[in-house]
């Protein structure tokens, strides 16, 4: 039975940072959703993050007729690698923007399944009966080493250089863009975050909150609460999406 999205989006600068340089796009229509973490300072990151968020939910948007999944993974890796360029030539052409760059996950739904494509440290989550699997990988310093086995995801999560990206758009040199696909359930629950969130709470209470709340909304404003109470040393956006089964 095809599936609908509910969507709930939230962001907030935190309690340390002056300015917010996330962003994110939400088509609940189109079954798009996007995060994006910009990084440059002098509002240069949320310039980044602009381009990236919007650029790519735009592209996406107007592929809501495609139904192939590959195909639509491909419009992804599309979008995703204008949104860099894009970023690049912004740089390379206004001196305020140079060295400016961005994370961003991209989530497209289709009525039973869904395709992420995803490049730094923002990340997909899907809560399915209770529990909660982390969909993309992280690209930096700490990841690679707990993939090594030299640290476990909590030290990773707490570690000095948990915020040195070895991959992010804008930056030069080529760009490796993950994708992941995945088939939907009735009750699923997916949430999109920036690691405003992630470095503030650990997954078993991301997701102890995904599994409690009632709706949506109340899971991301609860997200974003817990993380400020926690901190909220970095400016945290989250996107939460409930998968639904038609009314009758």
């Amino acid at each position: 039975m095809p599936l609908t999205p509910r969507h709930a989006a939230a962001t907030h600068v935190g309690r340390v940072r002056q300015s917010n340089e996330d962003r994110f796009y939400a088509d609940e229509g189109a079954g798009i959703f996007v995060v994006a973490d910009g990084m440059g300072g002098h509002a240069a990151g949320e310039v980044a993050a602009e381009i990236a968020s919007t650029l790519i939910g735009k592209r996406l948007s107007a592929a809501a007729d495609t139904s192939e999944m590959a195909e639509l993974a491909t419009a992804l890796e599309a979008a995703i690698a204008e949104a860099d360029q894009r970023i690049l030539d912004r740089a390379r052409g206004d001196p305020a923007c140079s060295g400016m760059g961005t994370t961003v996950t991209a989530l497209c739904t289709r009525p039973d399944s869904y395709v992420v494509g995803h490049v730094g440290d923002s990340r997909a989550y899907r809560l399915r009966d209770g529990r909660l699997e982390r969909i993309t990988r992280d690209h930096t310093l700490v990841q690679q080493e707990v993939d090594r086995g030299t640290l476990t995801d909590e030290q990773a999560r707490t570690h000095p250089r948990s915020n040195i990206l070895t991959r992010a758009l804008g930056i030069a040199g080529g760009l490796e863009i993950d994708v992941y696909h995945g088939i939907l359930e009735p009750g699923d629950r997916i949430l999109l975050a920036t690691d405003g969130l992630t470095t503030m709470l650990p997954d078993s209470e991301i997701a102890a909150i995904l599994d409690s709340a009632a709706d949506a909304a109340t899971s991301a404003e609860m997200l974003i609460e817990r993380a400020n109470a926690s901190g909220g040393i970095d400016n945290t956006t989250v996107i939460v999406i409930d998968l639904l089964e038609p009314a009758s």
